[in-house]
């Protein structure tokens, strides 16, 4: 890609990001996420009306008397986001690849945050980091992120959500809103292969392999307000009757022969990866971590505005 028309591409993607922003309110609903500083201001006896999350326990064993910690609200919050850019995100069966559709959902995302003044920083990694840029304001940075989302060649084929959760909590002190957007087609030792490029029986390998990740994570929640966006690509899901397939996995490079004309054959995939997303969606429930799956072939704003108003609605409750 030119100079010229990486400019025009980001430029394109800004514009449409913008016109999101504007026409769904994304931005009015990441307020929500504030509220809770972590900045420790004061321990006072309870009262009716705190928040029952913020006593000390410790304190309230000791004196006999519920206790609360008070804290200092941040006037600005950063946001991380956190994208894979391993080899299987180069895959798309619809108009566009799942890297560019995160492209598009992390810009929306990162211009709603500078609408509200806060920070925004971007992780790209595979199975290691590839880039950080930590968080920065203005729209100079924002467009430098659309660009290295758009652009940045990863030097790994594999994927390793561990290793960029535990860089992100080593290189981030203060509590961000943290986005992980991912296709969670991975391993916990070996890069997975990526459910585009499998057969039925390998597909059962690329499901939440170990506790690690989940546990990792789980740990990022506990430091920030950690949500998982899973880019699901429907083709990862149903296979076409195509007849006899070869298909080298993205993240392998393994070859694989399959005849999805044979009903039986797409049944057991499909069966195979409808178990797969509900045992993913059963870990990350448990973990306690907001997630939102988004289909690469579907408008993604107003998915995203439901979710926040969820979580208004629910932190409201």
């Amino acid at each position: 890609m030119t100079l010229p028309e990486l400019l025009e591409t980001v430029r394109r993607v800004e514009v449409r990001t913008n016109r999101l922003v504007n026409d769904m309110m994304v931005g009015a609903y990441l307020s929500h996420f504030k509220g809770r500083g972590m900045d420790f201001e004061e321990l006072r006896e309870y009262t009716p009306g705190d928040d029952v999350r913020d006593i000390d326990w410790n304190v309230t064993n000791r004196m006999g008397r519920p206790f609360v910690k008070r804290f200092r609200e941040e006037r600005e919050l950063a946001m991380v986001l956190a994208i894979d850019i391993s080899a299987s995100s180069a895959f798309g069966s619809a108009r566009r690849s799942k890297r560019e559709f995160a492209t598009e959902v992390a810009a929306t995302l990162a211009i709603s945050a500078a609408r509200s003044s806060d920070k925004v920083a971007l992780l790209l990694f595979s199975s290691e980091v590839e880039l950080y840029l930590p968080p920065r304001k203005g729209r100079r940075h924002i467009l430098r992120l659309i660009r290295e989302m758009l652009t940045r060649e990863p030097k790994h084929r594999g994927t390793n959500i561990p290793a960029a959760m535990t860089f992100l909590n080593h290189v981030v002190h203060r509590r961000a809103i943290v986005f992980l957007l991912t296709d969670f087609l991975h391993s916990t030792t070996k890069p997975a292969p990526a459910l585009s490029s499998l057969s039925p029986s390998d597909g059962e390998r690329a499901g939440v392999r170990g506790r690690d990740v989940i546990q990792e994570i789980g740990l990022t929640n506990a430091r920030h307000d950690l949500v998982c966006v899973h880019l699901h690509d429907a083709r990862e899901s149903e296979l076409p009757p195509a007849g006899l397939l070869t298909i080298e996995d993205a993240e392998t490079g393994e070859l694989l022969e399959l005849d999805s004309a044979r009903a039986g054959v797409r049944e057991n995939f499909a069966r195979t990866n409808s178990e797969r997303l509900a045992e993913l969606d059963r870990a990350l429930r448990q973990s306690g971590v907001d997630t939102l799956r988004l289909n690469t072939a579907e408008p993604f704003a107003q998915t995203l505005q439901s979710f926040f108003e969820l979580r208004r609605s629910r932190r409201r409750g």
